[in-house]
């Protein structure tokens, strides 16, 4: 399959490529065409972590919505989504769920709304409990402790800092500094799932993106364009918090993380 006068890393495509670690700006683009889209499949990650919350090989159901202008409704998605697939789950297989964890067949957080908290408002929560400063982030500790101060139901923080988030979150209209984005955090895991309302300003994207760098994502803003809105849902962090799991490796059949991919 090798080109001749090609190198290893551009003998197979013809130029460099890598394994995917997001479907989402192909779902960008595709959702401008078709209206609301989503894509599930495999992910992949070079993340240095063995962790029980970590794989290098994960699946990821993805989805884009078009003409989403507010966090609120992507909220009101993610939330109906865990609650209807674990209430699918506990229907038709609850004799299962008996086997995995018998304490988990109703969680708490079932029959409550999620919590919506800011960033700013999380940073105080975590001071207030002595937790170290999350001037650079929100850790896993962090994110298990915002979810215990909200008696274990899960909790959405929203409005992060730009400086924290990717080049193609919009910034907030009250506050340039800070981005429509949201981290669901849930028990056991932390978060299980992100997204965000996509950048449509030209100008502003332009200045986010290196010289030359995804003309083609860019030019998107040009033709045809629309807001959308969307987000990245891990499957085996879910079915952690589904089934009350505490390492994520015992999720899948063949689990693969760092210097592990024995199948």
């Amino acid at each position: 399959m090798m080109q001749e006068g090609r190198d290893n890393d551009t003998a197979y495509f013809g130029t460099k490529s890598f394994l995917s670690v997001s479907g989402q700006l192909h779902l960008e683009s595709v959702c401008r065409g078709m209206g609301n889209v989503y894509t599930l499949g495999p992910t992949f990650r070079a993340e240095n972590s063995r962790s029980r919350l970590h794989l290098s090989e994960f699946y990821m159901l993805e989805a884009e919505l078009a003409f989403c202008q507010s966090l609120g409704e992507l909220q009101s998605i993610i939330e109906d989504l865990m609650k209807h697939i674990f209430k699918e789950i506990r229907n038709t297989n609850e004799a299962d769920l008996h086997v995995i964890d018998k304490n988990n067949i109703t969680p708490k957080w079932l029959e409550k709304t999620f919590v919506t908290i800011t960033y700013d408002e999380a940073k105080q929560i975590l001071g207030h409990k002595g937790i170290n400063s999350v001037d650079d982030g929100i850790n896993k500790e962090q994110e298990l402790a915002l979810v215990d101060h909200c008696n274990g139901v899960p909790v959405f923080v929203v409005q992060w800092p730009k400086k924290l988030k990717s080049f193609y979150m919009k910034e907030t209209e009250f506050d340039n500094q800070k981005v429509d984005a949201l981290d669901l955090l849930g028990p056991i895991t932390g978060e299980i799932a992100g997204g965000s309302l996509r950048e449509d300003n030209y100008e502003k994207l332009q200045a986010k993106l290196p010289s030359d760098a995804l003309n083609w994502y860019l030019e998107l803003r040009k033709f045809g364009n629309i807001p959308t809105g969307g987000f990245g849902l891990g499957i085996e962090r879910l079915l952690q918090v589904l089934c009350g799991v505490p390492n994520i490796k015992d999720t899948l059949p063949f689990p693969r993380w760092p210097h592990n991919c024995s199948m």
